[in-house]
């Protein structure tokens, strides 16, 4: 088993900074999940530096412990996780990144590990949905963003970008969108009606107004629904926050979500039936006092205290039919 290297009366400042002090060991036996950073950002249509995301995110999380009060659950009782280190990525070519990031993430699909990536940019997705559906087929998609980056290219070729990330993905058959939901939109845009895109795509589309409409147990119960028991890839842009607990980011937008509100969001989920996690869009750069990613860090252990709820929730399930079992 893997888990984190931290103890009681050790500085939780001291040491290597990997992801919660987990070990740094690309090992595909014997784990559960693997924090993976994706160093990339030249998706992205404004600013750049979201390929020092990782690193901020890392150090950030150094004084996050492996026990989550809320859920009641110590994640190292029940997985085995690893800092996988970054991925291997070539600045400025976008083709061949997303090429050799789908490589370098299918041998961690075939091995049954759950990656949770650190972008990075958002097009950084793509390639992380393009290995997922090689290991599960057509993925439910949650996706919390200010923006549904469902764009498309005025010319007949496509042109790669973090604002057009999912409309490839449906292209090319890695998302069940009937099955999928986007919530947070809302901004400025270019064009009248400009969700009815990602509508018309079969996504169920939220606005930031709408999640405001509903209690956050309702929209929790609206994405179980949605989802049910299908494999769910889980894709979070620090921008779905407002910019007062995200300053650090390339997109942001005014009239967002606080971190308590996020987190109660993200807790609602559990039982899901998750598959990959990324979070995406933190520029060190632009970060007032790092505070955006410190509250990356905890969104991606928010990631990882799902996983471990449904593995209580199995395990608990396998002993309950156990127990039913007629003697032999």
């Amino acid at each position: 088993m893997y888990r984190p290297q931290i103890e009681m009366g050790k500085p939780l400042f001291s040491g290597i900074h990997t992801f919660m002090h987990l070990p740094h060991v690309q090992a595909v036996e014997n784990v559960d999940f693997a924090v993976i950073g994706v160093p990339f950002d030249t998706g992205v249509s404004y600013a750049v530096g979201a390929r020092f995301g990782p690193s901020a995110i890392r150090t950030m999380s150094q004084r996050i412990r492996p026990i989550s009060p809320v859920h009641n659950i110590d994640i190292s009782e029940y997985l085995s996780g690893i800092d996988y280190g970054d991925l291997r990525v070539y600045p400025g070519y976008i083709e061949q990144s997303y090429e050799v990031i789908e490589e370098q993430l299918t041998p961690v699909f075939e091995a049954g590990i759950v990656p949770i990536l650190l972008g990075g940019d958002h097009s950084i997705s793509l390639p992380h949905l393009r290995a997922a559906a090689k290991k599960h087929g057509p993925v439910c998609l949650v996706h919390f963003d200010s923006h549904s980056d469902t764009g498309r290219s005025k010319f007949p070729e496509r042109m790669w970008s973090h604002g057009a990330v999912f409309s490839y993905a449906v292209d090319e058959g890695l998302i069940d969108a009937e099955h999928s939901i986007q919530m947070g939109m809302r901004g400025s845009s270019f064009k009248a009606n400009h969700l009815e895109d990602a509508r018309a795509m079969g996504f169920e589309v939220l606005t930031t107004d709408d999640v405001r409409e509903l209690a956050i147990p309702e929209l929790c119960d609206k994405v179980k629904q949605k989802v049910g028991d299908r494999p769910v890839f889980l894709t979070f842009d620090i921008d779905f926050l407002d910019p007062v607990f995200a300053p650090g980011t390339g997109t942001p937008e005014v009239g967002g979500f606080n971190t308590y509100e996020a987190q109660k969001m993200l807790r609602g989920l559990a039982g899901l039936n998750f598959i990959g996690f990324d979070l995406v869009e933190v520029l060190p750069d632009r970060d007032t006092n790092q505070i955006t990613a410190l509250n990356a860090a905890n969104i991606a252990f928010e990631f990882v205290c799902l996983l471990a709820v449904r593995r209580r929730l199995e395990q608990a399930a396998a002993e309950d039919a156990a127990s039913v079992m007629p003697a032999l």
